[in-house]
């Protein structure tokens, strides 16, 4: 039982790592006005999640948490907050792959605009 609510725990971490992942890619390029260096590591999580979305890809997190949710005996998502408010997000319902590409040309765009602003307020 000790070894299933760990794991069932370590699930839910994952979804909010998984989470806070996809907040940074698709808007993490607005810490750069504060933080310019971060760009260093925006550009390839950003690479990455659109690279993600455009191949159709699993990104390594959802297997991860799945297996640590059939180690914790789940079958599914139960209630509670991560359940209910994060996994929606990152695992919506009917996601297809012409979502997929233009969520990823979204983030592509977005985070083009941005670094642009930023560059040309640099340069001011």
């Amino acid at each position: 039982m000790r070894g299933g609510a760990t794991a069932g725990w370590l699930a839910d971490l994952v979804v909010v790592i998984h989470f806070l992942f996809i907040a940074f890619v698709a808007g993490g390029a607005l810490l750069m006005f504060r933080w310019p260096r971060v760009a260093w590591v925006h550009l390839p999580a950003a690479a990455w999640g659109v690279f993600v979305e455009w191949s159709g890809r699993i990104c390594p997190l959802t297997p991860l948490e799945n297996a640590l949710r059939r180690a914790a005996g789940e079958a599914g998502y139960g209630g509670g907050f991560v359940e209910r408010y994060l996994l929606p997000v990152i695992y919506p319902a009917g996601l297809t792959t012409g979502i997929q590409l233009w969520l990823g040309t979204f983030v592509l765009l977005l985070n083009v605009v941005i670094y642009a602003v930023w560059w040309r307020s640099s340069r001011s």
